[in-house]
């Protein structure tokens, strides 16, 4: 029996792993950040057009929030949300719908079930069902983002062995992962892995940066510059493996690099629905 210490013990490269992802104890007032998104996204629903807790599994997270602008959907953008597959819910990112919506876009935000209830496997699954039923729902082209742990589960629909039907992969378009995971074998050397209970196979085969991308697809790594510097080069690898787009976004942070979002004249935007993408 594997001995439960093993992964808590010095790694002999020197790296301290549980420092390498711990983003809120090197941003200013990090612990706010939580209560300053929830206020903005709940300000956003209350003037927003559009249906909440849309089922697309059994599951009690298997909900997605749809939001949709005031014209006919030009196509579907969609939102996966971070906490490193264990913390937070669809209801905190709702405001970050603000800056496709602005270009016209429909945005779909599905939520997910939370490790350990579910292995990080089950939950690419969960996602793949979420888009595939977002999809059911607005017409056109789809692009995907998604924040941290989300920018991974965004990626990894980007990778031939994605759990998305044929017809709707075909849709896909565009991807930014921003401050994605992308190799998931250094988070076994960290104590969140008591939570998530990766073992080495399923690091391997979840970690985009390990698997092929589908031909075709537009793919961006975006980044904070003052993100730690295991964000910076798990974005790096992707971009290096997949020879996907790097943007590293200068004075932005992991809590603040997805404000983007809610501007529609954003490069972040921008990366996402270019100027005349759409229907």
């Amino acid at each position: 029996m594997t001995d439960p210490t093993a992964l808590l013990r010095p790694d002999p490269s020197g790296i301290d792993w549980e420092d390498a992802f711990a983003n809120g104890a090197h941003i200013p007032s990090g612990d706010a950040f939580p209560a300053h998104w929830t206020a903005q996204a709940e300000a956003f629903r209350a003037g927003a057009r559009g249906q909440l807790d849309i089922a697309y599994g059994d599951t009690a997270r298997d909900r997605l929030d749809l939001f949709l602008p005031s014209v006919a959907p030009r196509g579907l953008a969609v939102f996966v949300h971070g906490g490193f597959w264990k913390a937070f819910d669809k209801s905190y990112w709702s405001h970050l719908a603000a800056g496709p919506l602005a270009r016209g876009w429909a945005v779909a935000m599905p939520g997910y079930t939370l490790a350990p209830d579910a292995r990080i496997a089950e939950i690419t699954a969960q996602i793949g069902r979420g888009i595939a039923h977002a999809s059911c729902l607005v017409d056109g082209p789809i692009v995907l983002t998604g924040h941290s742990a989300g920018g991974h589960l965004a990626a990894r629909m980007a990778c031939e062995d994605a759990p998305l039907p044929d017809p709707v992969a075909d849709r896909i378009t565009r991807i930014v992962s921003i401050s994605g995971i992308h190799d998931l074998r250094p988070l076994r050397l960290h104590s969140m892995n008591e939570v998530l209970r990766l073992d080495p196979e399923e690091a391997t085969a979840e970690s985009p940066a390990l698997s092929r991308p589908r031909p075709g697809l537009s793919i961006t790594a975006w980044v904070g510059a003052l993100e730690r510097p295991e964000f910076l080069r798990q974005s790096a690898l992707l971009a290096e493996a997949w020879r996907a787009a790097l943007v590293v976004d200068p004075r932005r942070h992991h809590f603040d690099v997805i404000d983007g979002l809610t501007d529609p004249d954003h490069a972040l935007i921008r990366a996402l629905i270019p100027e005349g993408a759409g229907s």
